[in-house]
C-alpha cells in the first residue's frame, strides 16, 4: 500500500465507502474504519499502520 488511492481500495475491499463531503470528517470516519478491521483481525499490523500513515499524510494537505 503506497497512496490514499490504495487506503481507499482497502476499503472498497471490505464494502465501505466514505463520502461526506466534508474532507476532513471523512479522513475521521477512515481511520475509523481501519481501526475496526484491524481490532477485528482483517487487516494486518502492516495495512493497518501503513493506512494510518497514508491518511494522516493525506490530512496534512488539507489542514
Amino acid at each position: 500500500m503506497e497512496t490514499f488511492f490504495d487506503v481507499l481500495q482497502l476499503l472498497k475491499k471490505y464494502g465501505i465507502f466514505i463520502y461526506i463531503g466534508d474532507r476532513l470528517a471523512e479522513f475521521n470516519l477512515m481511520e475509523q474504519e481501519i481501526n475496526e478491521l484491524y481490532q477485528n483481525k482483517l487487516i494486518t499490523n502492516e495495512e493497518y499502520m501503513r493506512a494510518l500513515l497514508i491518511i494522516k499524510k493525506e490530512r496534512r494537505k488539507y489542514s
